[in-house]
C-alpha cells in the first residue's frame, strides 16, 4: 500500500473528461482551512444576491456584512431558565467553547412591532356581501 492511498487529506481528482468543454466556467470554493463549507456557502450566496452582476467587484460593508454575528458556531435559544441551564450543563459536560452573546432574560417584542392593529376593526366578514356604492 503506497502512502498516497493512506493520506487521502491533500489529494484531489482529476476533472473528468470533458467537462470542460460542456460547461461555461467552473468555480471551486471554500473557506480558508475548509473548517465550515457549509457556512461558506451560505454567505457566498447571500452576496451574490446582494450582488448587481456587472462586475466582479466585492460588495462594501454597508451593502451586506462579510461575516455573519455566528459564523462557525451553533447557537442555542431556550425558551425556559430550565432549558437555558440544560444548555450549559450540556457544554461544560462535553468542554465545548462557548459564550453568551445575549444572556437568558425575559423575551420582550422589537420597539418598531406593532402591539395594536394599525387598521380600524372591519367587523364580521360576512361572505357573497354585495359592495356598497
Amino acid at each position: 500500500m503506497k502512502i498516497t492511498e493512506v493520506i487521502i487529506e491533500d489529494r484531489k481528482g482529476n476533472l473528468p473528461r470533458g467537462v470542460a468543454d460542456a460547461s461555461t466556467g467552473i468555480t471551486r470554493m471554500r473557506d480558508n482551512g475548509g473548517y465550515d463549507r457549509t457556512n461558506h456557502l451560505n454567505r457566498v450566496m447571500m452576496a451574490a444576491g446582494c450582488h448587481d452582476g456587472q462586475t466582479d467587484n466585492a460588495l462594501t460593508s454597508d451593502q451586506m456584512d462579510p461575516a455573519s454575528w455566528v459564523e462557525k458556531y451553533n447557537t442555542a435559544h431556550p425558551y425556559t431558565k430550565e432549558e437555558h441551564n440544560m444548555v450549559h450543563g450540556a457544554l461544560k459536560t462535553i468542554g465545548a467553547e462557548y459564550d453568551q452573546p445575549v444572556p437568558f432574560s425575559k423575551s420582550s417584542e422589537h420597539i418598531e412591532v406593532h402591539k395594536t392593529s394599525p387598521h380600524r376593526n372591519p367587523g364580521p366578514i360576512v361572505l357573497n356581501r354585495k359592495p356598497k356604492k
